[in-house]
């Protein structure tokens, strides 16, 4: 069996206690220390570390040392910014997020309705990290869907987030205009509710296939 880097992902999370990890820090959309997962899951510590690191050496999670007033420092895990798990979801939910999205028409009016309704769902999902500055939570927030961001900050306090991965690709192939808008809702959501003071500069949407869809916010603040 592979092991350490060599690992591919896909085969990382076919481990099924793997795969429940890499859901719950999912959606959690923040990083969680080894016991608050394993109590998550009703399994013991020490055998959630070593699924934890298995998944860290696949490139899937980023590993962080926090210091504590007792004791040695502790683990905090989250998923990798550049994580791509390669697992695919069941055929059936792929076919039905096609068909809706098929069945919306992309209309003005109903584009509007469906920007203001992924607002609301951005500010239900978006989850604020401890000590973490704004930039840095909204990343978090768009790795745990699976979008794999690369930040890239820009001058005059702009800051560009650059995609890496569609996890929406098939709906996206069906109804670009509506997907297209429906993540720009959830973006702008997730500024409401983690940066009240920053806006939205631009959403540029790519080839779902290719990636690269470009998210640039300015105002964001420093913690």
């Amino acid at each position: 069996m592979a092991s350490g880097g060599s690992d591919r992902p896909g085969d990382v999370l076919a481990q099924p206690t793997r795969a429940r990890l890499f859901a719950q820090l999912a959606a959690l959309a923040r990083p969680a220390g080894t016991d608050e997962l394993a109590a998550e899951l009703g399994l013991h510590p020490s055998g959630v570390r070593v699924h934890l690191q298995r998944m860290h050496s696949a490139g899937l999670l980023a590993r962080e040392r926090v210091s504590q007033r007792l004791g040695r420092p502790r683990d905090c895990w989250s998923i990798a910014p550049d994580a791509l798990p390669a697992g695919e979801p069941p055929g059936a939910y792929r076919q039905l997020a096609g068909w809706l999205a098929r069945s919306i028409a992309a209309r003005p009016g109903r584009l509007r309705e469906i920007e203001r309704a992924g607002r609301e769902l951005g500010r239900e999902l978006a989850s604020h990290g401890a000590g973490a500055s704004t930039d840095e939570t909204f990343g978090r927030t768009l790795t745990a869907l699976g979008f794999a961001p690369q930040r890239e900050p820009r001058a005059r306090d702009r800051t560009l987030f650059r995609l890496g991965n569609c996890p929406y690709r098939e709906a996206v192939h069906a109804n670009q205009p509506v997907m297209c808008t429906l993540h720009r809702g959830l973006t702008l959501g997730f500024l409401d509710a983690l940066a009240p003071g920053a806006r939205l500069v631009d959403f540029v949407s790519k080839d779902p296939d290719r990636a690269g869809c470009l998210i640039e916010v300015a105002g964001f603040e420093e913690k």
